[in-house]
């Protein structure tokens, strides 16, 4: 189906990310301890996260009887962009779960949170609580910021579809007819969507500063007696380095760097051969492990879509196992 003509906003960058996990201590400790990422807030089940750059928290962690991504959490430059976004999704339809507002979170801001087409918690917001800039991370293994999000999905085209024509994202590249890479900055790709058999999280990467803190940052998890389930490499499509390991809950983490940056006037998309040599240009790390494999294909996930009542009849597509 055909959404807008138009996008109904611009976005700017990838805020945060927040996910459902049993045990949200454990992965708290995990992500504080372990990953480099400082606890700014929490209250009894629910913990903020940040890592160097400016956003108040880049990783929210909450309860859930199973693993689950909560919300994925957008910038836009203005509240009168959430305004008239809102008045602009309820005209195609487009289910909200919280109207325009004050948002009820550690964070602020002015935002709404929107469904897609299969369930996943979208937040748009703007003047989110300003935060003291962290020191340069000097020589140690700290986040910089949440690199993107790769989302398992039944209906790779339809939902690209909804991430282009409807908040604005472009194609930067496609990995044959299995990935989708989408950006709404000069970053090759803030998300990223693989074709599964049910919806739900692959993995959330995390950007280190560079290259030297990349290496860094996984010698760190060595040393705390946790080796990489594939990596380091570097990908093809977006040309940034990698390195996948799995958290407490299971969920798959990832380090990068180098991020490929797009110059508007000059990209071209293309596709991508799925080729071992195009999955790791180095040639270092391997096959992925069965066991990351699993962890990356998730558990089934219809998100929020029962929270809400869809405006158009045929609005939610596919269903989990």
């Amino acid at each position: 189906m055909r959404y807008s003509e138009e996008p109904v906003v611009r976005l700017r960058s990838l805020r945060s990310v927040s996910l459902g996990v049993p045990d949200p201590a454990a992965s708290r400790d995990f992500y504080h301890e372990v990953w480099g990422l400082s606890t700014i807030d929490e209250d009894t089940d629910r913990f903020w996260l940040r890592a160097t750059g400016s956003e108040h928290h880049v990783l929210r962690l909450v309860a859930r009887d199973s693993n689950a991504l909560d919300r994925i959490a957008f910038a836009v430059a203005t509240p009168r962009e959430v305004d008239e976004a809102a008045r602009r999704l309820e005209k195609l339809g487009i289910p909200l779960l919280t109207p325009p507002g004050p948002i009820d979170d550690a964070g602020g801001g002015y935002g709404l949170q929107l469904i897609d087409p299969e369930g996943r918690c979208i937040e748009l917001s703007a003047d989110t609580h300003a935060v003291v800039q962290s020191e340069p991370a000097g020589r140690r293994a700290i986040p910089r910021k949440i690199a993107h999000v790769v989302l398992n999905t039944t209906e790779i085209d339809r939902i690209a579809d909804f991430y282009v024509e409807v908040l604005g994202m472009r194609i930067s590249d496609w990995s044959e007819h299995q990935m989708a890479f989408l950006r709404c900055n000069s970053d090759h790709h803030v998300i990223a969507l693989n074709r599964a058999e049910w919806p739900s999280i692959n993995h959330v990467a995390y950007e280190m500063q560079s290259l030297d803190h990349f290496m860094r940052g996984v010698g760190s998890l060595k040393r705390h007696g946790i080796d990489p389930q594939w990596g380091p490499g570097r990908h093809g499509p977006g040309d940034n380095t990698f390195s996948y390991f799995t958290d407490p809950a299971g969920l798959v983490c990832e380090y990068t760097s180098e991020v490929a940056q797009i110059d508007e006037d000059a990209w071209l998309c293309r596709t991508w051969k799925r080729t071992p040599e195009l999955s790791d240009q180095w040639g270092t790390a391997g096959p992925p492990t069965t066991a990351v494999r699993g962890a990356m294909a998730g558990v089934a996930d219809l998100g929020r879509r029962g929270e809400v009542v869809a405006g158009i009849d045929d609005y939610f597509v596919g269903s989990a196992p």
